[in-house]
């Protein structure tokens, strides 16, 4: 603690000029030395400057405030050629200072003692001074403003508890130690005691946008998983009284929790599949819940229970066709790409869900990674046809193939029997489908540009379809 009060202010500018970060540190461990020489007993300065039996805030002996006073002058007199300008400038950090360290002072107070109003005023000013400064957030967990506020959760008072609540989540904000710190403190039981005993609205939501924060940070996201958080984190988002704000809270929450991958059987065992497909067409939600889909498919439970659920391919299938929602037909490409890739059983139910023409038209019509994944998929589909097509008609004894197109000039047909001779029935079968399903494709796109219902297409662009059909999608 000598150290501390010898310390040079010239020594203290060149230290600074290498570590700027530190300045509050140091301005810290220079209160506390002050406090000590003062208090000799003293070893903290989180709650020092308090007595409990005096129910007021202990000052802090000029010692301590001298000593900050100096260290925050030599930092102000590098950068400020005004004595008068600096002494301002050191004032108003000194005053910052002593206001955060006077609330977090109130906060580590009894509640028996310093009544839970006074407690509750302290916890909504953290929540208002952490609101939009960084620097603040900082400096009060620095403080120890953190073990109190969680604390406050165990009580019996609900607007105790939502003061709380939300002062430790603006103190979260773009602060990962904040976060750890939080999490460290037993928030996240508490938060779920509080939650299964307090049945009101607003503590829930409140509860609901924590977990949304502290489950931004990796570490967090196992903590989280395991605590049981999820099923709640359901519940509140499939509920119908909660708020859009909260839906959307706790769908991102879920999101952030999937990332993780020893999550994921957690998330698929609490019923999530089905729920989010649910709630596939409801455009407020639909681009975070295909997000969280496919992050579900990549675990080999999420795939199953994706599998098992009805009506799951018509669902993402009618996606592919959101022309006005580019993200979500990205999104649904990629689960159905990888449902196709990896489940082999799949791949007949997109089909008769009438994947192929919706993935032929997003070829055409998609972003570029709309088209990758869709060319992706078909190529993995049309394999798979061909070669079902193939073993049938080895069976037989006769090959296999597709009816032919209806329509279309002489020409056409003549190039097209030319392009087939030589082929293999299994590629002679993918032409076929692939033929069907652009013609089916012409016609919807007919439709959707309004064109008139007696429209066809020219002799030549026929011709140029059947000569270059498996030429025009990048297998």
């Amino acid at each position: 603690m000598a150290k501390c009060a010898r310390l040079d202010a010239a020594s203290f500018r060149l230290w600074l000029a290498f570590f700027p970060s530190l300045l509050r540190r140091r301005l810290l461990q220079a209160v506390a030395c002050g406090a000590y020489l003062h208090r000799g007993r003293r070893g903290s300065c989180g709650g020092a400057g308090f007595n409990a039996a005096e129910q007021q805030p202990r000052r802090t002996r000029p010692g301590g405030s001298e000593r900050l006073v100096e260290l925050l002058r030599a930092e102000s007199s590098d950068d400020s050629g005004s004595d008068e300008a600096s002494d301002d400038e050191t004032r108003r950090k000194v005053e910052s200072f002593e206001e955060l360290r006077r609330v977090v002072g109130w906060l580590q107070l009894d509640g028996h003692i310093a009544g839970e109003d006074r407690r509750e005023a302290a916890a909504a000013e953290v929540r208002r001074l952490a609101k939009d400064d960084p620097e603040a957030r900082e400096t009060l967990a620095m403080l120890g403003a953190v073990p109190p506020l969680v604390g406050m959760l165990d009580s019996d008072d609900p607007d105790l508890h939502i003061a709380a609540l939300y002062a430790l989540l603006n103190l979260g904000i773009g602060n990962e130690l904040n976060k750890a710190a939080i999490v460290k403190a037993g928030a996240v039981h508490k938060m779920l005691n509080l939650i299964e005993s307090d049945s009101s609205a607003l503590v829930s939501e409140a509860i609901v946008a924590n977990f949304l924060g502290l489950s931004a940070l990796d570490s967090n996201k196992l903590i989280i998983g395991a605590s049981g958080a999820i099923p709640i984190l359901l519940s509140a988002f499939r509920s119908p009284d909660t708020s859009p704000i909260a839906k959307q809270d706790a769908i991102r929450a879920l999101f952030n929790l999937s990332i993780a991958s020893v999550n994921l059987p957690l998330l698929v065992d609490a019923g999530l599949v089905p729920a989010l497909l649910e709630v596939v067409g409801d455009m407020a939600v639909s681009e975070r819940v295909l997000a969280l889909l496919s992050n579900l498919v990549a675990a080999g439970e999420g795939r199953r229970a994706l599998s098992r659920s009805a009506d799951a391919f018509a669902i993402l299938v009618d996606v592919l066709g959101w022309s006005d929602a580019i993200a979500c037909q990205e999104k649904a490409a990629y689960i159905l790409m990888v449902m196709a890739h990896k489940c082999h059983t799949d791949r007949a139910a997109m089909l008769e869900a009438g994947v192929v023409s919706a993935l032929l038209e997003l070829t055409l019509l998609g972003t570029p990674l709309a088209q990758k994944r869709a060319s992706r998929l078909l190529e993995i589909l049309t394999v798979d046809k061909g070669k079902r097509v193939s073993e049938k008609g080895g069976r037989s004894g006769v090959p296999a193939v597709s009816a032919p197109l209806c329509g279309g000039a002489s020409e056409a047909s003549r190039a097209e029997a030319e392009a087939k001779e030589g082929m293999s029935d299994e590629r002679r079968a993918v032409v076929e489908l692939v033929q069907q399903s652009l013609q089916t494709n012409m016609l919807r796109i007919v439709r959707r540009a309004n064109l008139p219902q007696d429209f066809a297409p020219s002799e030549r662009l026929q011709a140029l379809t059947a000569i270059s059909t498996t030429k025009s999608l990048p297998f």
